[in-house]
């Protein structure tokens, strides 16, 4: 096993190239978060069915994110290296699936189409996590996520705003036709999917990978079968890490209120500041615009926040920033319920911004800490069962909470998932760091060169 000591520092550039690879993979989720309840509501499905129709994207993460984990911890070749040949394959299929999502005319085909593209994210996506506990030195591994935060946040405000751009600069019609996607949505994932593409293979052509120090025993280990690998995978299950498992906790209510809001904003927003609705109304396809700019609101708040975060955890701890991190995006969320002026729509994004900030940076950092670094690819994937399992959960349950309990207001949901963050929030401070480690967290980017 290579210890991190053994590991060269990276210069800013060669950070910055290892990362930029997210701010792609942020094009595909924030076109699928912005934009796939207002994709299905446009094609006619109810309120109440959307978390069912978004159960694509945890169910295909639970399945592939493990599995990829597992195969790229156990791959190498000379050329294309541990984590890349993943890079590459997850892009080119994800790239096709956002062309052709929002030329969906039915339902179950927009359905399928997203399964797809949740599965082609979650190939190239996992191993970009396990990329920064590979090649970094500890004293630079929360800087290296905090790259990926800020190319996460200025993908996403990006992608986010397309359909405005489209609609308000350059004139592209917002309205569907014949219940078809309007214009607006279907270029800006056809810009998404070239994003994509280009940036995550940049990343693979840019950045080596460091061998395994005995790469014929590394080899030797790969020829141990099927079964063998199935035993790895059920039995790390049950050798977590303590950290790992505190920090699931953690997860499981964070998770639940980012689904809510990436389900139910637009909903909210609608019914709340725009009077409507239905989704075949101009009004409803307008709300959905503003759902872009409030999104890149809180994505760039974050690309910002990302250097910040850092340095007020090296001066308390990753666990505090966490927490208060997480109320403040709780109390965002659910402040979203008493808003019924546009201009006040962005003033709880902010707060939700600091959060996304903290939740793509703390949990990681702390995590690589504790993890063995030849089982890094794995856990990293196991750790995503703590963020899909909640929104499977959420998913079975949002539609008939919203229906039945709040009478058809998704606004109400919002609040639910505020609490639900700020809950979050709170039990991250009974995670434990890695003690011998912490002191050596985060040095700021300017140190990188």
């Amino acid at each position: 096993m290579q210890t991190t000591s053994t590991k060269p520092r990276l210069t800013f550039w060669q950070l910055w190239n290892m990362s930029f690879g997210f701010f792609g993979i942020q094009f595909g989720f924030a076109l699928q978060n912005t934009n796939t309840s207002r994709i299905f509501s446009t094609l006619g499905a109810g309120l109440e069915d959307l978390p069912l129709f978004w159960l694509a994207a945890p169910v295909t993460g639970l399945l592939v994110q493990p599995v990829i984990g597992y195969l790229s911890d156990n791959t190498w070749h000379p050329a294309w290296g541990r984590r890349r040949p993943f890079f590459f394959i997850g892009a080119i299929l994800a790239s096709i699936a956002l062309f052709l999502l929002p030329n969906c005319t039915a339902l179950w085909a927009a359905f399928a189409v997203l399964w797809m593209m949740d599965a082609s994210i979650n190939v190239s996506m996992e191993p970009f996590r396990a990329f920064v506990g590979d090649k970094l030195d500890e004293s630079q591994q929360t800087t290296g996520f905090a790259m990926q935060t800020f190319f996460i946040g200025c993908g996403a405000v990006i992608a986010s705003l397309l359909p405005a751009i489209f609609a308000d600069i350059l004139g592209v019609s917002n309205v569907p036709v014949n219940g078809s996607i309007p214009d607006t949505v279907r270029y800006s994932f056809y810009v998404g999917g070239a994003a994509y593409a280009i940036a995550v293979l940049w990343t693979t052509f840019t950045t080596t990978e460091i061998p395994p120090d005995d790469v014929a025993k590394f080899r030797a280990e790969r020829q141990l079968g099927v079964g063998h690998a199935m035993a790895e995978i059920f039995g790390g299950l049950f050798r977590m890490p303590k950290t790992m498992v505190q920090l699931a906790f953690v997860q499981f209510f964070t998770w639940i209120a980012l689904f809510a809001m990436w389900i139910y904003t637009t909903g909210a927003v609608a019914d709340n500041v725009f009077g409507t609705t239905d989704a075949q109304s101009a009004a409803y396809q307008e709300a959905g615009n503003w759902i872009g700019k409030m999104f890149a609101v809180y994505s760039g708040v974050s690309a910002l926040a990302a250097f910040v975060l850092p340095v007020f955890a090296r001066y308390t701890s990753r666990r505090f920033v966490h927490m208060v991190c997480l109320v403040i995006g709780g109390v965002s969320l659910m402040s979203i319920m008493a808003i019924h002026s546009i201009n006040m729509l962005m003033v709880p994004m902010i707060g939700v911004g600091i959060a996304w900030a903290s939740i793509l940076t703390m949990p990681y950092s702390i995590l690589a800490a504790a993890l063995p670094a030849h089982r890094m690819g794995f856990y990293m994937g196991v750790f995503n069962f703590f963020i899909v399992i909640p929104q499977i959960a959420s998913g079975l349950l949002l539609g008939f909470v919203t229906k039945n309990m709040f009478d058809g207001h998704a606004a109400s949901t919002l609040a639910l998932g505020g609490a639900s963050m700020i809950i979050g929030g709170l039990l991250s401070m009974m995670v434990r760091e890695p003690v011998a480690r912490r002191a050596s967290a985060p040095e700021a980017l300017q140190k990188a060169s």
